[in-house]
This record gives structure tokens, C-alpha cells and sequence, in this order.
């Protein structure tokens, strides 16, 4: 993984309970949870970037 850009994001209240509650039960930090579900449906969409030992 590359360098990593800190940015805002708004999240409805509710949501944010739900990922907090999956980071709890997965041992991962909530923004930790967010970037796996990030990665996973990149990966999903097969738009996850490549990495250069990929290319």
C-alpha cells in the first residue's frame, strides 16, 4: 500500500455505529474496517489498483 492521504467523510450516524461494531468484532479500528471494505469491494469490482510487484 502506498502512501496514505488523511481526508474527511461523513458517514450517517447509524452507519457509523454498524462499522464500529464490525471493527469491535473483527479487532480492527474503525478506520482500519473502512479501508478492508473499501479494498474488498475494489477487489470485488476488480478496480483495486495494482501494486507495482502486480505490474
Amino acid at each position: 500500500m502506498g502512501k496514505k492521504k488523511a481526508f474527511a467523510l461523513r458517514v450517517d450516524e447509524d452507519m457509523l455505529k454498524a462499522i464500529e461494531k464490525w471493527a469491535s468484532d473483527e479487532f480492527r479500528s474503525t478506520n482500519g474496517q473502512i479501508e478492508w471494505m473499501l479494498n474488498k469491494a475494489l477487489k470485488d469490482a476488480k478496480r483495486h489498483p495494482k501494486t507495482k510487484k502486480q505490474e
